[in-house]
């Protein structure tokens, strides 16, 4: 594989932030592995300063989770300071641009839900268990 070393040194703060979340999930007792297959099909979008990595999200293709194109693993490292309203309009963005997405699923934590309405996603089921914390299936139409 041939990286230039932009692309090296925005890979290695992927994977640092990645595994730093996880280490807070661990900590958390959250069951769950965050770096999974999907993440090789997946757009991988951040905010960055000069402090790191700020806000993270995934973008997967229709036909990864769901059948349309979804966005998953949101994560802000500071809440109620914009950075997740940000990183969900950029995902919403490229889900737009490298999928022609017209419509986009997500699985929001329950106590996220507000957030996501903001942008305009609409809730679409129950609250349900996913890997023990409340969720519930929502989606964005164009």
């Amino acid at each position: 594989v041939a990286l230039n070393l932009d692309k090296i040194a925005a890979k290695n703060r992927y994977w640092q932030f990645i595994n730093d979340n996880n280490k807070q999930g661990e900590t958390n007792k959250c069951p769950y592995q965050e770096v999974d297959d999907a993440d090789k099909e997946a757009y991988h979008i951040w905010l960055e300063d000069e402090e790191g990595i700020q806000a993270y999200a995934r973008i997967l293709p229709p036909g990864t989770t769901f059948e349309e194109a979804s966005i998953g693993r949101i994560i802000a490292k500071k809440r109620r300071c914009g950075l997740g309203t940000q990183i969900v309009k950029e995902a919403i963005k490229t889900a737009k641009e490298e999928f022609n997405a017209k419509t986009i699923k997500i699985e929001a934590q329950v106590y996220a839900k507000e957030l996501y309405e903001k942008v305009g996603f609409v809730q679409k089921s129950e609250s349900f268990l996913e890997d023990g914390i409340p969720h519930v299936l929502m989606q964005y139409t164009e």
